[in-house]
C-alpha cells in the first residue's frame, strides 16, 4: 500500500511539474474542447454545479476525456491560486499519433511492425526512459491506455531526451481490442511475466508487439488472456522482478538483436 501511494504521489507530482501544459477557467477550458485539442485529463472541482459545469461535462463524455474529482485546494496547488473556477485541464507535452502513423514508419523503413504495449506503466520516469530505449531499438509505436496511466507529460518527454519526438506514442481506450486490431494485422502480441517461455528460446522474429505491465501488479489477466504468448526474462538469486523500464529494456534488445 505505501509503494502504491508512493507511485500515486509521483505520478501527481508530475502532473504540476510542467505547468505550460496546465490551463484553467471555463472558458479557456470550453475553448480547448471545441478545439478538438488532444487532453491528458480534465480535473474538476468536487461538489461543482450549475450550468456551465454541466456543459464542460457534457462535452466531456462525448470526446471520452479522462476526469479526475478533486478538492479545490488542489486545483489551487496545480494553478498557484489562480481564479480557476473549478476546472483545470492538462495538455500532453506532445501530440498523440496513431496505429496507422505506427504501421507508416514501419513500412518507410521497410520493416515489419515492432510495437510495444504499456499497461499501466504510473511513473513518468519510467515511461520516458521505456520511450528512449524504444527509439534506440527501433520500436514503431507505443501504446498507451487512457486510464490508470501516466500520459505525455513534461516529465515524460525530458526523461526521454528527445526520443519522443521520433517515436509515435497512442493512447487508447481499450488495449485488449487494440490487441486484437493488431492480431488482425498479422502481428504476433506477447505479454511479459514471471511465468512464460525463457526470452532465450523465444521466437522474436517477424510483425511483434510485446505488452509490459504496470510497476506493482504486472500486466493484468484480462490483457494476458488475449495475448499470442507469454515470455519471461530468466533471473538468478532472489531477485523476482525488474524495474518495468529495465524489463522493457531487456526484452526490446532481445527482438532488436534479430533486426539489427
Amino acid at each position: 500500500m505505501v509503494e502504491k501511494n508512493k507511485r500515486k504521489e509521483r505520478r501527481q507530482a508530475a502532473e504540476n511539474h510542467d505547468n505550460s501544459e496546465i490551463f484553467y477557467g471555463r472558458h479557456v477550458v470550453m475553448k480547448i474542447f471545441k478545439e478538438r485539442k488532444q487532453i491528458n485529463k480534465l480535473f474538476i472541482q468536487k461538489g461543482l454545479t450549475g450550468s456551465g459545469i454541466q456543459d464542460i461535462l457534457k462535452t466531456v463524455k462525448q470526446q471520452g476525456i479522462v476526469i479526475s474529482e478533486v478538492p479545490k485546494s488542489k486545483l489551487d496547488e496545480m494553478t498557484n491560486n489562480a481564479n480557476h473556477q473549478g476546472v483545470v485541464v492538462t495538455l500532453p507535452a506532445f501530440d498523440y499519433q496513431t496505429l496507422d502513423d505506427c504501421f507508416a514508419l514501419a513500412e518507410a523503413r521497410q520493416e515489419s511492425p515492432f510495437l510495444l504495449i504499456l499497461d499501466g506503466i504510473e511513473d513518468p520516469h519510467n515511461l520516458g526512459s521505456i520511450i528512449r530505449t524504444a527509439e534506440a531499438t527501433g520500436v514503431h509505436g507505443v501504446i498507451i491506455p487512457k486510464r490508470r496511466a501516466v500520459g505525455l507529460t513534461g516529465v515524460v518527454a525530458k526523461t526521454s531526451a528527445g526520443s519522443i519526438e521520433n517515436v509515435p506514442v497512442v493512447r487508447v481506450t481499450n488495449i485488449t481490442q487494440v490487441i486484437e486490431q493488431l492480431q488482425s494485422k498479422g502481428v504476433w502480441v506477447f505479454a511479459t511475466a514471471m511465468a512464460g517461455e525463457d526470452m532465450r528460446t523465444w521466437n522474436s522474429k517477424g510483425s511483434i508487439a510485446l505488452i509490459i505491465g504496470n510497476e506493482g501488479q504486472g500486466v493484468s489477466p484480462k490483457v494476458q488472456a488475449a495475448a499470442d504468448g507469454i515470455v519471461t526474462i530468466p533471473m538468478t538469486g532472489t531477485t523476482q522482478s525488474l524495474n518495468a523500464s529495465v524489463a522493457a529494456g531487456v526484452l526490446m534488445y532481445e527482438v532488436a538483436r534479430h533486426r539489427l
